[in-house]
C-alpha cells in the first residue's frame, strides 16, 4: 500500500528532474557562450555545473508547486485570497532554493571565476544575487502548474462526456431491443389465439415453441452483437413456428452463405423483419407465399436481405419493426450501416440492410444497393407496409 502511494510521487520527482535537466544543461551552454563573448575565462564544466545544480534546486520544488495547485485551485472559490497566498509563496520558494542549492554545490563567485567556500557566503547572497530569476521561474511553475490543471480538467470532462453519452446510447439501444418483446410476444399470442378454438393440439405446440423462442431471446438479452449464425437460427425457429399455423401455405427460401455465419449482427435484427414478411406479406392473403432470407458478404460489408411476396390487403400496423430497426442500426455503427425497404411491382417486398462484416480482414468497396432507402426514409416507407 505504501509503495503504491510513493510511485506517484517518485514518478513526478523523476519527471521533473529530467525535464529541469535538460533546460539546465541547454543554460550551461548558453553560459559557455557567454563567457567566451566577454573574454572571460570559464569551463564549460563548471557552466554546466553550475547550470545543473540550480535545475536541480528548482526541479525538487516544482512537484510541490504542482500539488499544491491540485489541492487548492477546486476549492479556492474566493480568488482575492488565492490570488495572494500565490503571491506570498514565492517567500518561501526563494528560501528552499537558496538552501538547496547552497548545500548541492558551494556558492560561484563570477568575478573570481570559481566555486568559493560556503563560510564566506551564505544561502541569503544567492538570493540576492539571483532573486529576479528566481521570482520569473516561480511565476512560471506557477503558470504552468495551473495549465496542467486546466487540462486536466478538460480531459477528466471529455471522459466524463464520452461515458455519459455511452451509456445514454446503451441505454437507447437497449429500449430499442426490449421493444421487440412484447411486439413479438403480443403478435405470435395473437396468432396462436387464432388456432385454439379450431386446432387446439396445434396452439399447444406453438406456446411450447414460443417458450424456446423466449428463452432463446432472453438468453443474449444482454448483448448487443452476436454471430449471424445464432441469428439465423432464431429466426429459422420463427418461421417454423408460423409454419405452424399457416402450413404449406408459408414457403420458406434461405441463401445463406457459410463464410457469413460467424459474423456478428445486432442481436434480434432479422426478427422483426422475417415478423413483417410473414405479418403483411402472408397472414393477408389467401394464397401461398414465400419469405425468403439471404446474407452475404462482398468485402468488408455483409449484407442482410429479407424478401417476401404480397398480396390482398395490408394489415395496418405502427411500423414499428422497421423505424426500431433503422434507429438499432443507427445506435450501433452511425453512418457504417445502411437500411433500405422498397415494394416491386411484381408482388415482392424486400427489406434490405448493409453492416461492417466485423470479423473480417477483407477490405474492399461495397456494392452499391439498388433503390435503396436512407434511414430517415424508412418511416414513410413503413406506412406503405404497417
Amino acid at each position: 500500500m505504501a509503495l503504491a502511494k510513493l510511485r506517484p510521487v517518485a514518478r513526478a520527482y523523476l519527471l521533473s528532474i529530467a525535464v529541469w535537466g535538460a533546460l539546465s544543461l541547454l543554460t550551461g551552454w548558453q553560459y559557455r557562450i557567454f563567457d567566451e563573448q566577454l573574454k572571460i575565462n570559464s569551463t564549460l564544466v563548471d557552466m554546466l555545473l553550475l547550470a545543473e545544480s540550480r535545475g536541480f534546486a528548482y526541479a525538487l520544488l516544482t512537484p510541490p508547486i504542482f500539488y499544491l495547485v491540485h489541492r487548492y485551485l477546486a476549492g479556492a472559490r474566493r480568488r482575492l485570497p488565492y490570488l495572494l497566498a500565490c503571491g506570498l509563496g514565492v517567500v518561501p520558494f526563494m528560501l528552499l532554493y537558496a538552501c538547496t542549492r547552497w548545500l548541492v554545490l558551494p556558492p560561484w563567485d563570477a568575478a573570481l571565476q570559481r566555486y568559493v567556500p560556503r563560510a564566506e557566503h551564505g544561502p541569503f547572497d544567492l538570493i540576492r544575487s539571483g532573486f529576479a530569476d528566481q521570482i520569473t521561474i516561480y511565476i512560471a511553475i506557477l503558470l504552468a502548474a495551473h495549465a496542467y490543471q486546466y487540462l486536466a480538467k478538460i480531459r477528466n470532462q471529455e471522459v466524463e462526456r464520452f461515458e455519459f453519452q455511452r451509456a445514454l446510447a446503451a441505454s437507447e439501444l437497449q429500449a430499442l431491443k426490449m421493444q421487440l418483446h412484447p411486439h413479438f410476444l403480443f403478435n405470435t399470442l395473437h396468432g396462436i389465439s387464432t388456432l385454439i378454438d379450431g386446432d387446439g393440439q396445434s396452439a399447444k405446440a406453438m406456446l411450447i415453441k414460443l417458450s424456446k423462442l423466449l428463452r432463446s431471446a432472453l438468453e443474449h438479452n444482454s448483448l448487443d452483437l452476436i454471430p449471424l449464425g445464432d441469428e439465423i437460427t432464431f429466426a429459422r425457429e420463427y418461421l417454423d413456428l408460423e409454419r405452424m399455423r399457416f402450413g404449406t401455405r408459408l414457403g420458406l427460401r434461405w441463401a445463406v452463405a457459410g463464410d457469413t455465419e460467424k459474423l456478428l449482427v445486432p442481436h434480434l435484427i432479422l426478427q422483426p423483419l422475417v415478423e413483417n414478411a410473414v405479418r403483411h406479406g402472408i397472414a393477408s392473403s389467401r394464397g401461398d407465399g414465400w419469405v425468403e432470407v439471404a446474407a452475404q458478404r462482398n468485402g468488408n460489408v455483409l449484407q442482410l436481405c429479407v424478401r417476401n411476396s404480397t398480396g390482398g390487403k395490408r394489415e395496418p400496423g405502427t411500423g414499428l419493426g422497421l423505424r426500431n430497426t433503422a434507429a438499432r442500426l443507427k445506435h450501433l455503427y452511425d453512418e457504417e450501416a445502411s437500411f433500405g425497404f422498397r415494394m416491386s411491382g411484381n408482388g415482392t417486398a424486400e427489406a434490405r440492410l448493409q453492416i461492417p462484416a466485423l470479423g473480417s480482414d477483407r477490405q474492399s468497396p461495397p456494392p452499391p444497393c439498388p433503390d435503396e432507402l436512407t434511414l430517415e426514409e424508412v418511416d414513410h416507407a413503413s406506412l406503405s407496409r404497417g
